[in-house]
């Protein structure tokens, strides 16, 4: 039976709960807004299912990438709605066109992040860009075992800590129509904390579209935008923005990422991300539109990656880190964390600007989020 007893201990891939047979593990939010598990102990018929599938019970082997490149898709117009060189588009309609099925992290009609798919190419926009939120994952790998089972191939995209809960779920039957694909991460935040901001953003508004990556301005110097209709109703750089300043300060992190058992990306075929620090390894690849980094770790992964038409250029991957230290590195535990988690339960949203604003000063604020820009997800 499962039981959490350190919350460091459960990285929240819902595993457990999708796995259990008697259906009596439930995901309850904490006052962090980060679900975790609790059992039925009436119901439960100790099958042990839970233990087996969970990934944080087992070990997780790293390896160093088979291969290394940098990329970007030849299409602008998918350029500029993807976080980076917009590769996930091009791999979910390598998967499509063989009449497959595309996972991911999307908006729901109240702007929590979900995971979900799609199957076709016209509903793909909403799984494009980074959701810098924790996504509720509720049904997916049942979803997935399931098209697996009809033989339809699978692109399943998350963080690294999801890719191992499938895979536990799954329990290591390997299967050569799903392909796994990790996203650079750097930790993911409370979705208590988005809900709250986006609320004080939009003061009983109910917005139409939400863009965390808003490239208007570069990839360099993203914005995060809010519409509704027509109207932009929050528009910041990333840097002034308190929400992204708290992600940035680890402040609004679960509590397994700051050690996290999954850098490596265990059982991802491919791993994507911001190749950040691209301007000094490849200039030629650097108009700021984004560049995509692309980590191979599997035989599979490198043939679908082949099969794609884009050009990749090969890149060393202790020049990739460097830019991403996240690759192999938790996030650290900043000092005053609890300190932030006590005003925040009294003051709310009030609290990301009072524990950011000294961290983020004017004289700093340039360099210091551009260094940590490039280290999140």
């Amino acid at each position: 039976m499962i039981s959490i007893s350190d919350k460091a201990d459960c990285c929240g891939c819902q595993a457990c709960f999708e796995a259990c047979p008697a259906h009596c593990i439930s995901m309850t939010a904490d006052n962090e807004g980060f679900r975790y598990p609790g059992v039925d102990i009436s119901s439960c018929i100790d099958c042990g299912l839970c233990e087996k599938v969970c990934p944080l019970l087992h070990s997780q082997v790293a390896d160093k990438p088979l291969a290394c490149f940098a990329a970007s898709s030849g299409d602008i117009s998918t350029r500029l709605q993807s976080s980076s060189g917009g590769i996930f588009s091009l791999l979910a309609q390598s998967v499509i066109d063989r009449k497959g099925v595309v996972f991911g992290a999307r908006f729901d009609e109240s702007f929590s992040v979900i995971h979900a798919y799609t199957e076709s190419m016209d509903c793909l926009s909403p799984f494009r860009g980074s959701k810098y939120v924790q996504s509720d994952l509720y049904g997916a790998y049942s979803q997935v075992q399931a098209f697996l089972r009809e033989k339809r191939t699978v692109l399943f995209s998350g963080t690294p800590c999801q890719i191992a809960g499938l895979r536990g779920f799954l329990r290591g039957a390997e299967d050569e129509n799903l392909l796994l694909v990790s996203v650079v991460c750097h930790g993911v935040p409370s979705p208590r904390v988005w809900k709250d901001y986006l609320a004080s953003i939009t003061q009983g508004t109910v917005p139409t579209d939400v863009n965390m990556r808003n490239k208007d301005q570069g990839w360099n110097n993203f914005r995060i935008n809010v519409r509704h209709d027509s109207l932009l109703i929050h528009d910041k750089p990333h840097g002034e923005d308190p929400y992204m300043n708290a992600f940035l300060s680890n402040l609004t992190l679960r509590p397994a990422c700051y050690a996290c058992r999954f850098k490596g990306a265990p059982g991802s075929d491919l791993t994507l991300g911001d190749y950040w620090g691209v301007e000094n390894i490849h200039p030629d690849l650097s108009d700021d539109q984004g560049t995509s980094l692309i980590l191979v770790h599997s035989e599979k992964g490198r043939q679908f990656l082949l099969n794609l038409d884009l050009e990749l250029t090969e890149s060393r991957y202790e020049d990739a880190q460097k830019g991403n230290p996240c690759l192999e590195h938790s996030a650290p535990m900043p000092e005053n964390r609890a300190r932030f988690w006590k005003s925040y339960s009294r003051h709310g949203v009030r609290t990301l600007e009072d524990f950011t604003r000294a961290r983020w000063t004017p004289g700093r604020l340039l360099a210091g989020v551009r260094n940590r820009i490039r280290r999140m997800i």
